[in-house]
């Protein structure tokens, strides 16, 4: 736990993108109209979860009006609203929404994170910064005893098979992203992929919450086994 409690600490103050502090800050100061009341986070997201989770979830960064605005990864936007409904569907929380620090939030046996801890513009963060931000992706990889990771979109896919590469768990050649894609590693680890749960893909059709449910309902079975 004072792992997961010291890497959070020092992402929050994290300066390694002075581009990306900047922008996040900025977008607090202007806020969207729907938000002008609120008072915006505006820096780096720390991780959210059980610091001694099996279950590790990884996706792409905070959205500019969401974790930005709530300091809560996957919270205060569209993308969160499903993340969050299909995990407490599975059992991985208590309740079904996120709306911010106070909110009685639990998740149990899980952890989220992304591949990158800033907002960037227009949800893109350059090869650059995944690369800065991997230094902290790597330390929580390190800090949770993880069995299966679900992996939300090509980049976080991306991310965790560079690490899962790079501590050989792994005798064979990852399977290209997809949604429903499994992996086996080494140690009894399973890497799951899914669609991010962006409104790109769920207003489209391109994901569904019974496609989504069935990501979880295998990462419940993995954890058994």
């Amino acid at each position: 736990m004072a792992k997961i409690k010291t890497i959070n600490r020092n992402v929050i103050g994290c300066e390694r993108c002075p581009e990306l502090r900047e922008y996040c800050a900025e977008v607090a100061r202007t806020k969207r109209r729907a938000y002008q009341d609120h008072r915006y986070w505006g820096r780096p997201v720390p991780v959210v979860g059980d610091p001694r989770a099996r279950l590790l979830v990884v996706g792409l960064a905070p959205g500019a009006h969401g974790a930005n605005r709530t300091g809560r990864m996957f919270t205060g936007d569209r993308s969160g609203e499903w993340l969050f409904r299909a995990l407490h569907r599975a059992g991985f929380a208590n309740q079904p929404e996120s709306v911010g620090p106070g909110d009685g939030l639990e998740l149990l046996d899980c952890l989220v994170t992304n591949v990158c801890h800033c907002a960037p513009p227009k949800n893109r963060p350059t090869r650059e910064q995944l690369q800065a931000c991997g230094h902290w992706f790597e330390q929580v990889i390190d800090a949770v005893p993880a069995r299966v990771f679900v992996a939300l979109g090509g980049l976080a896919w991306q991310g965790l098979a560079k690490l899962i590469r790079r501590r050989e768990w792994s005798s064979q050649r990852l399977p290209k992203f997809t949604h429903g894609a499994v992996a086996p590693l080494t140690g009894n680890r399973w890497l799951l992929g899914s669609y991010h749960p962006s409104q790109q893909n769920t207003f489209t059709g391109r994901l569904t919450e019974q496609m989504f449910d069935a990501v979880f309902s295998r990462a419940r079975t993995k954890l058994a086994q």
